[in-house]
């Protein structure tokens, strides 16, 4: 048996034992500890050091709240993690921790040396020194403070572990498994049709009754009571149960993130499973049961290993049959602590004595304790405490005295009372208010559709807490109350820096002990002028740590109420964001790593691409083939040779990667209707008509073609890296200003594999391989489409390009996308069909003047800007965009406007996004003034055989045929602004 472990007692499997490491040394624990517990138990008190002065410090907690035992778990790299709390780590074979920020050893750390030099590193310290010299900041101050900078180590190997995302929905979400949490979640269940979750950050449920050793709820034992309960939840179908599961985030519309913990806790886990998974979990109603964290008293060098919450004793004495020490002394302002006391001493501990800051103290387990003969010190408080790596000595002080009385001890817990665990609420900007009697902030105003029960909102009494909660679950109702007898505790309590008889600019007493801020820190900062908390807490770090100030921010107000005398509400209270507690970046990423980071998303006609050589580039989210060059050609050779094949012959393009949303419903034509500018309502069935999409304030959001391919039913086409917002975009107009449209939205995108064939020889290629269609020009003229099949494949047939030439899109189930693809490439071979990629197709569609969102649009483009004037409707009574449009800017003189231009010497290819100026016959004269706009894209043209350029340009349409500059390095380059389209205006070659 350990040293410091009772005989018997406890959750513990002592017929399980395990062995584990810290710092390389071997200890013994037992399944159902906690590394925390572990450690205690073999007498381990110095787990690491702390941030600023590297001061030795133990454990002080027993939850999520810990801010000194921060360790890194993992026996390699691959599975190492660091800054894992140690009294939530639980123990298991073989486990291997280590301390944090110290060099050597833990025990002599030369960074201590800061603790001596401490007078130089007041809060604000760094935003006053590291001035002087200019040239020392980057070669000497910021390197050694970046070194210094952080808790804990990186891993240097990739994560080798699993994690995993889902989703749910439920009509009650309860956070949090204690005594409130349980009540909730019976009630709530009770109705069979409501789906009911419930969730605890611990290994176990039950919260503070699984350490309870008075209270009898129902006949029962308060460990018996929570078996009871989940025996009942189990049983219930409706109900599911969440252990080792943080609710970490709390965001609009009852929409909750939680991290459960899957194979942490396992020495040797099923591969089949993730480390961890995150639950996305959308609640009608939420219940928040999160309880409450003990504060610590604030007293000279009150951070010492071996000095620990009088709760956390008590904690780890009844769960884990550990005794903190073996003589301890109590420092309280509250009776809980009493009760501490007297579960500490029956097992085992002696009891030095009992501070305590009330002049009067009163009540049964006060009563208790003096019968048992521990001594109890009112209107006493600890004015310092001796010890190296663990404490040795506290010295009392009374009121009114000036010297103490020293106290042997090798632990000292302490209990400044109760402060709710309002972080989730807050999260949810739900109002607090603050309660005298409860010396804490409290929920008082929800937000969402949320309730706060039991402690966490400031219910202590345990038959009060399980009716609350109850009352909780049932969303106000009344259920069967539970026959409890319990010893109450009340909620005296203290908050602020205790009296200690020193000068208070010379000792330590802190306030929040993973940053090393001290009380003298926190006056400091009001000297400086700083009044509200925000400011005191970037000022000093109070309230940054971890715990995000779950321990010091109550203490904190207090020192700054005191100090500008105003009350604490009106300095006001920190933020507490997202997440709770420290999650993985892992269980964020979920899959979305290695590969799956950036996942390379492919056609199906990719690899046909790539056995051709094809070059390829990223556009959006997608692999698209740039090129193909043949014999050594390079990018501009292979991008001729395809524009003269498009132009004479036959090309053939894969134009898979377009966006495709199917619309469907009775009110599938109004939908589009007001989605784009252009009508839609009167669009014939088997009719294409190019679409643009506009955002709220009028600017072009993406373009496409709309087809309809029945009275309800529309198929839409977007921008390949535009799909999904536009998607959302429709989805938010329908789900929030327009929910009584019968419509619903399906991205297509991957559904469909799309064939361009364009060129004059397009119609010749493809009719013998169409079934029975009559795809004339007579029959199917230009932006028609043609539902039926090629060789037996379910096809839509739309005659659409974006080349200027005759043109066809053959949209085919993707699974059969390949093989339609090369039996049009073989019929094609007579024609000479060559396949082209992204860049000539990006020629070819600015030698007609057709734009690229993205591109010929910067997101301030409105639809004249860019040429489009005519697909907004004049007669429309609303689409997207329509009132925005109207505001005079938007149709002011010298707006910028699309235009084409030529340079004066053909050879020369203008950078794109280069600048547009005036003209100035000198070529090296200096640009001066404002630019006129910017070349948006420029190509060699090899039809026209010279260069051409798209470019918005103020005032643009007015200003052809005039001569412009774009400044460059080597001089100025001379265009003539002139017609977007520079081949076939009249559109001839489209109509054959």
């Amino acid at each position: 048996m350990s040293a410091f472990r009772t005989a018997s007692g406890g959750r513990i499997d002592r017929a399980s034992p395990l062995t584990f490491s810290f710092d390389g040394v071997t200890y013994r624990g037992y399944e159902g500890d906690t590394l925390a517990s572990a450690l205690l138990a073999n007498g381990v008190h110095l787990v690491g050091r702390s941030f600023k002065y590297h001061r030795p410090r133990g454990i002080l907690t027993a939850g999520s709240e810990e801010p000194n035992a921060l360790v890194g778990v993992g026996a390699d790299e691959a599975h190492y993690t660091p800054n894992l709390r140690a009294t939530q780590v639980e123990l298991y074979q073989g486990l291997v921790a280590t301390s944090q920020n110290r060099w050597p050893s833990l025990r002599h750390d030369v960074g201590a040396v800061n603790d001596v030099l401490g007078k130089f590193f007041s809060a604000g310290f760094y935003y006053k020194t590291f001035m002087w010299p200019r040239s020392a900041w980057e070669k000497l101050y910021e390197p050694i403070i970046r070194h210094a900078a952080g808790l804990g180590r990186a891993p240097e190997t990739a994560d080798a572990d699993r994690y995993t995302q889902r989703f749910a929905h439920c009509e009650v979400l309860v956070v949090g498994a204690g005594p409130a949490g349980l009540a909730a979640a019976l009630a709530a269940s009770e109705d069979p049709d409501a789906r009911v979750i419930l969730c605890d950050e611990q290994s176990e449920m039950g919260g503070a009754l699984l350490h309870e050793s008075d209270a009898v709820i129902d006949g029962l034992s308060g460990p018996a009571f929570v078996r009871d309960c989940l025996h009942k939840l189990r049983a219930r179908p409706n109900v599911t149960l969440l252990p080792r599961t943080t609710g970490f985030g709390f965001y609009p519309h009852n929409f909750m993130g939680l991290c459960e913990r899957v194979t942490e806790h396992l020495a040797h886990a099923d591969p089949r499973l993730p480390r961890e998974r995150l639950w996305q979990v959308r609640a009608a109603r939420i219940v928040f049961a999160t309880g409450s964290i003990e504060r610590p008293m604030v007293f000279p060098d009150n951070d010492r290993p071996g000095i620990l919450m009088a709760e956390a004793a008590r904690h780890y004495a009844n769960r884990y049959g550990v005794l903190p020490g073996r003589r301890a002394l109590v420092f309280t302002a509250g009776d809980s602590a009493y009760r501490a006391a007297l579960d500490l001493r029956a097992a085992g501990v002696e009891i030095a004595g009992i501070a305590d800051l009330r002049d009067n103290p009163s009540g049964l387990y006060v009563e208790k304790a003096r019968a048992a003969g521990i001594p109890i010190y009112p209107a006493t408080s600890v004015s310092k405490t001796s010890g190296r790596l663990r404490i040795s000595s506290a010295t009392l002080m009374r009121k009114g005295w000036t010297s103490g009385e020293e106290i042997a001890c090798d632990c000292l817990l302490m209990s400044a009372g109760f402060t709710p665990t309002i972080s989730l609420f807050s999260q949810s900007r739900g109002k607090m208010r603050w309660d005298e009697a409860l010396d804490a902030y409290i929920p008082a105003e929800s937000v969402e559709d949320e309730r706060s029960a039991g402690a966490c909102r400031g219910v202590y009494d345990l038959a009060e807490v399980l009716a609350d909660g109850d009352a909780a679950g049932r969303n106000g109702g009344s259920g069967s109350p539970h026959a409890v007898e319990a010893i109450a505790t009340g909620h005296d309590g203290f908050r602020g820096a205790a009296f200690h008889g020193g000068d208070p600019r010379k000792v330590k007493a802190f306030v929040d002990f993973q940053n090393d801020v001290t009380a003298k820190d926190v006056r400091l900062a009001t000297q400086e002028g700083f009044r509200s908390i925000e400011h005191v807490k970037r000022y000093t770090t109070s309230g940054m740590a971890t715990d995000q100030g779950r321990l010091s921010n109550i203490n904190a107000l207090a020192i700054v109420s005191q100090e500008i005398g105003k009350p604490e509400t009106a300095i006001g209270l920190t933020t507490f964001r997202p997440p709770y507690t420290p999650t993985t970046f892992g269980n964020f990423a979920g899959a979305a790593r290695g590969k799956l980071f950036d996942p390379v998303r492919t056609t199906p006609i990719h690899d046909w691409a790539a056995e051709r050589g094809a070059a390829f580039e990223d556009v959006g989210i997608w692999k698209r083939a740039h090129y193909f060059p043949q014999g050594g050609e390079d990018l501009h050779a292979a991008v001729a040779r395809e524009c003269r094949a498009v132009r004479q012959l036959v090309g053939i393009f894969d134009a898979s990667t377009l966006g495709k949303i199917e619309v469907v419903g009775p009110d599938a034509a109004e939908f589009v209707e007001r989605i784009y500018t252009n009508p839609f309502k009167k669009l014939a069935i088997g009719g294409l008509r190019y679409g643009v999409t506009l955002r709220e304030d009028g600017f072009v959001m993406d373009d496409g073609v709309v087809g309809r391919v029945a009275e309800d039913r529309f198929h839409l086409t977007t921008t390949t890296g535009g799909a999904p917002r536009v998607l959302h975009h429709m989805e938010d107009y329908l789900q929030t200003e327009w929910p009584h449209l019968d419509v619903w939205l399906t991205s297509i995108t991957e559904e469909w594999a799309v064939i361009a064939v364009q060129g004059p020889k397009a119609r010749k290629v493809i009719e013998g391989l169409v079934d029975g269609l009559d795809i004339s020009r007579e029959a199917m003229a230009h932006m028609q489409m043609r539902e039926g099949t090629i060789l037996g494949v379910p096809m839509r047939l739309w005659r659409v390009s974006f080349t200027g030439e005759l043109g066809f899109e053959i949209n085919v189930p993707a699974g059969h996308g390949r093989r339609i693809w090369e039996a049009v490439f073989a019929a094609g071979e007579p024609y000479g069909i060559t396949p082209y990629g992204t860049e000539t197709m990006h020629v070819l569609r600015a030698e007609k003047g057709y734009i690229i969102v993205g591109q010929e649009t910067d997101g301030t483009a409105v639809p004249d800007d860019v040429g489009l004037a005519w697909a907004v409707a004049k007669k429309k009574h609303d689409f997207v965009g329509m009132r925005s449009l109207g505001r005079p800017a938007l149709s002011a003189p010298g707006r910028k406007q699309m235009v084409g231009l030529l340079t004066k010497d053909p050879a020369i290819v203008l950078e794109e996004g280069a600048q547009i100026v005036e003209h100035h016959e000198r070529a090296d004269a200096i640009a001066s003034g404002s630019a006129l706009g910017h070349v948006t894209s420029s190509y060699r043209s090899e039809t026209l055989s010279r260069s051409i350029a798209l470019a918005l340009v103020k005032n643009g349409r007015a200003r052809i045929g005039e001569t412009i500059d774009i400044p460059m390095p080597n001089g100025r380059i001379a265009a003539e602004i002139v017609d977007p389209v520079f081949y076939d205006k009249a559109n001839e070659r489209l109509d054959v």
